[in-house]
């Protein structure tokens, strides 16, 4: 482990530094399953998970786990303020379409009945 320590540390010296300087030049370069596109990590990420339910070392979740990952979720979901004001908004947008779709059948089927009731009222004036 001290040597890792030290390579860490020293990372000036020998080949590292080119990688260094070239990673510095651009940030830090992506090597292996990182510099793979999305694609590729699916690919690979799924057969680990295929082969690790045939072996029978596959993780799943029973109800009461899966409760509890759900609520952190939703509580590290619900820390962010932009994010969750954004979620209300489009659910009060949605909400007052609603609505007014709502209203103007009803409106629409009012009128038309309206109309059928006021030429009574006109015939009964008249």
């Amino acid at each position: 482990m001290a040597s890792n320590q030290g390579n860490e540390q020293g990372k000036g010296a020998g080949s590292s530094q080119k990688t260094s300087e070239s990673g510095s030049a651009k940030g830090t370069s992506k090597r292996g399953f990182a510099a793979m596109n999305e694609e590729q990590q699916r690919e690979i990420a799924s057969k680990g998970g295929q082969a690790a339910h045939q072996k029978g070392t596959a993780h799943e979740f029973d109800s009461e786990e899966a409760r509890r990952a759900g609520q952190k979720g939703g509580e590290a979901v619900s820390r962010n303020r932009e994010h969750m004001a954004e979620i209300g908004r489009k659910g009060g947008e949605s909400r007052q379409s609603a609505q007014r779709a709502n209203e103007s059948r009803s409106t629409a089927a009012r009128g038309s009945s309206t109309g059928r009731q006021g030429g009574k009222d006109e015939d009964d004036k008249g």
